[in-house]
């Protein structure tokens, strides 16, 4: 039996699949290593909408070249299947990290730390993920976190895309205004990436309702949730920051995600408090 293949790169197994794409696992036979390779879903293929927007998420990555994002190798077509290939991540999700329990602190400020300096260097190009969930944050072999999956990401150089009265996004990562279909900007991200704070330390998102809808709304309607009121144990220092990265007005939030990673990786390593005693 010959080994299905995708271009030159030999299939092993499915990673995952959602509506949009589906994602293998595949060696390359070249260059003698794994690869991952996201092949758009055969029943959008007709529509050029999505074709172009598959083929700017790999431009955009490409053109971001930052080690902290899950780098590209290849494009292609696969028949009528437009196809990226990845850099295969062998460590997993945080989403899986975090079904397993808890994190260290250490850990978890190194994780928020690398993230943020993927989105920053997308944010300085004018990339706003639009997606920033545990699901998207991938681990190397060495245990290195990346930011992935730029498959909603939106230029603001670019008038094309996927928006309009589209619904785009993972409703409990989402921000008020991407709720809204408001313009967005980096702040959008940073919400973002304090609600994958706020999951890591509390053991769950901060709005979860009966239907997706009702979730995404909430971001809008709801007080941000006290973490204290889910994990007393937690420092008052760590509602702070998280009060700080879900304010409902952007202009209230951290202004760049490398803000928030600072605070967060002070108060896990306890400088923090050793600032404010020095500024009291």
């Amino acid at each position: 039996m010959s080994i299905p293949q995708i271009g030159r790169y030999e299939v092993e197994d499915e990673l995952g699949h959602g509506g949009m794409a589906t994602v293998y696992l595949a060696r390359d036979p070249y260059m003698k290593r794994q690869v991952a390779i996201k092949v758009l879903s055969y029943k959008l293929t007709t529509d050029s909408l999505f074709r172009e927007h598959f083929q700017r998420e790999a431009e955009m990555i490409a053109a971001l070249e930052h080690p902290c994002i899950v780098p590209i190798f290849d494009f292609g077509r696969h028949g009528d299947q437009p196809y990226i290939v990845m850099r295969y991540m062998a460590g997993g999700s945080l989403q899986d990290r975090l079904a397993k329990g808890k994190l260290k602190l250490h850990q978890l400020s190194r994780i928020i730390e690398r993230v943020a300096e993927g989105l920053d260097a997308a944010h300085a190009q004018g990339i706003i993920h639009r997606d920033v969930k545990p699901h998207n944050i991938l681990f190397d072999a060495s245990d290195e976190a990346f930011l992935s999956d730029f498959g909603i990401a939106k230029s603001l150089h670019r008038s094309t895309g996927m928006t309009g009265a589209l619904f785009v996004g993972t409703p409990e990562y989402m921000s008020p205004e991407q709720v809204r279909n408001d313009q967005l900007d980096g702040r959008s991200d940073v919400y973002a990436l304090g609600i994958v704070l706020y999951r890591a330390l509390a053991g769950r998102p901060p709005y979860q309702k009966g239907t997706p809808m009702a979730t995404a709304v909430a971001h809008i309607t709801e007080p941000v949730p006290k973490i204290l009121d889910v994990k007393p144990d937690l420092s008052s220092t760590w509602e702070e920051i998280v009060s700080k990265a879900l304010a409902k007005d952007p202009a209230d939030r951290y202004r760049t995600a490398g803000d928030l990673a600072r605070e967060v990786r002070e108060v896990a390593s306890g400088r923090w408090y050793l600032r404010k005693l020095v500024e009291d």
